[in-house]
């Protein structure tokens, strides 16, 4: 499986950004697409994650309400969706892949830039 994250950009605070992490290859064998995000200076969080045929879905708490998470299996691609933007949500912005009967995310995307400007 191959993953490729884009859509990351400058926004103003109160704005908002949708970011896609583009699925290839063995996608029969993805339980969930996880979002995380690695704020300068800071290690790498969790943003929120998406059962990649149930659709189940969980947030952090930093952004529940604010943000959603969908993933649309025909294009094989998983979208977060940002809104009300804060400048503690600067991060480069990760997807990853979680493969059924394994523990932890094993596949990583190379991550895309997303700028909140006060």
């Amino acid at each position: 499986v191959q993953l490729q994250a884009s859509g990351g950009g400058l926004v103003q605070a109160g704005g908002s950004l949708n970011v896609s992490c583009a699925v290839s290859g063995r996608t029969f064998t993805i339980q969930r697409v996880g979002w995380f995000r690695q704020a300068p200076g800071k290690e790498r969080e969790f943003v929120a994650h998406i059962g990649w045929s149930g659709g189940y879905t969980d947030f952090a708490d930093s952004v529940k309400g604010r943000f959603a998470i969908s993933r649309d299996n025909v294009k094989s691609t998983a979208y977060l969706q940002m809104s009300n933007l804060k400048p503690e949500d600067t991060a480069v912005y990760y997807c990853a892949i979680r493969y059924f009967g394994r523990d932890g995310y094993e596949k990583w995307g190379q991550g895309t830039l997303v700028t909140v400007s006060s």
